[in-house]
């Protein structure tokens, strides 16, 4: 790992037309959750696969479910089929709460298809029972998941993406809130931070890149830098802004179309800005609009809740933890830990096999030990995945560090033996 180097992260707001279908597909994962709460069905049965695009005044949601029956209804020759209104509700809720009421996308008139359909009974089979006879679910897909975690920022994330999103994050609030000139911006937003490392630690930020969209037309960049410009500089807290910092905010100049109206979006297109902001690999899957029985998204929660424990145990400064999965197989086909040579008295193999220890890694076992049979989904749409706080709802369990003692405990008994 070299010690002295800049690093770059982006973040995008709420209201980028990718993280509109992020969250409106969430909103729909959230709402099966819901109804199957209400009427009694068990959560464990849930299984949901939504796909959203979005364009002007327009958004398709598309995919496969299995429903609770209070989100399906009768069709004329007495078929069970996909009752779409409270969907396109849900949807439009979304949309309202990100705030867009532009003449060319807006919560009340865009036009909604749902286009939702059962589950493929192929996948099922493979998920309902697993192919290796373990008793337990099988994982909804193959694939490959990645955790990680270090100390370069205090909820163990790197800093470029910790502080690209928290930029948007105080911009939203703000616009929210309504108080003065920040309420003329819009939703659509884009952020981005170059850090400095010094010695392997992050120094100070070297460019700031900012495109936010903004409703008065007559605001150029210069005026939206003054008005963004005391958000960015709390955002960033303590780490410094260089004096050479480069400032590009609203470079092309007027942002007055956004969102789906200038560009269409879609469901997972945004993976990177999702997970560590490409300072830690990624597995390819989106998270989005899935129940936690496909382990592109429970596994790597998982896998960030392992590496961030080991972490904040004190056995290593970084740590990326990869686990594999099989359709129809329940547990990990592999497990591989790298702790970067910052391990603190411990070996890879060590912390893997205190991590077989301590958690099961199938599909089941994680929505257990993590609790994720919960419609707690669409405030993970944006601002990242992880770094969050764990919530009193359940959300965000995968940013607890209560597995600590249990991992010391492992790795020092693994040691003596």
């Amino acid at each position: 790992m070299r010690a002295n180097y800049f690093f770059t992260s982006e973040s995008v707001a709420e209201g980028h037309p990718d993280k509109v279908c992020d969250r409106i597909s969430d909103e729909i994962v959230d709402l099966v959750y819901r109804e199957a709460a209400k009427t009694g069905v068990n959560p464990w049965g849930v299984r949901i696969a939504c796909e959203t695009l979005a364009t002007t005044n327009r958004v398709v949601i598309a995919g496969e479910v299995r429903l609770p029956p209070s989100l399906m209804k009768k069709d004329k020759d007495g078929k069970d089929v996909i009752n779409p209104s409270k969907f396109k509700a849900a949807a439009r809720r979304a949309i309202k709460d990100i705030g867009y009421e532009q003449d060319g996308f807006h919560w009340k008139t865009a036009k909604i298809d749902v286009l939702l359909h059962s589950q493929s009974a192929d996948i099922a089979q493979g998920v309902d029972s697993a192919a290796d006879q373990q008793g337990d679910e099988g994982a909804g897909d193959q694939g490959i998941m990645f955790g990680y975690a270090c100390r370069e920022t205090p909820d163990l994330m790197p800093a470029p993406i910790y502080y690209s999103h928290k930029i948007l994050q105080l911009l939203a609030v703000a616009r929210k809130k309504g108080d003065g000139e920040v309420a003329k911006l819009g939703p659509d937003a884009k952020s981005q931070v170059t850090v400095r490392y010094v010695d392997g630690k992050p120094s100070e930020a070297t460019s700031i890149v900012l495109s936010t969209q903004h409703l008065d037309e007559s605001w150029d960049s210069k005026k939206v830098r003054a008005v963004v410009e005391p958000y960015i500089r709390e955002a960033l807290g303590e780490l410094k802004i260089a004096d050479d910092c480069k400032w590009y905010i609203n470079p092309t100049g007027k942002f007055v179309i956004g969102g789906p109206d200038g560009d269409a979006g879609l469901t997972g297109r945004k993976i990177i800005v999702d997970t560590y902001g490409g300072a830690a690999p990624h597995g390819g899957g989106a998270f989005s609009g899935k129940d936690t029985t496909k382990v592109d998204r429970s596994a790597a929660y998982a896998a960030r809740y392992l590496a961030k424990n080991v972490v904040a145990a004190g056995l290593a400064d970084r740590c990326t933890i990869q686990l594999s999965y099989a359709i129809g197989v329940a547990q990990p086909l592999s497990i591989y830990v790298d702790l970067h040579g910052t391990g603190k008295g411990v070996f890879e193999d060590q912390v893997e096999a205190a991590i077989r220890q301590n958690m099961d890694l199938s599909p089941s076992g994680i929505r257990r030990h993590l609790d994720l049979n919960k419609p707690i989904y669409a405030k993970t749409s944006a601002y990242g995945h992880f770094g969050r706080k764990a919530g009193r709802d359940g959300s965000f369990s995968w940013e607890r560090t209560d597995l600590v003692k249990a991992l010391k405990e492992s790795v020092k008994t693994k040691a003596a033996a």
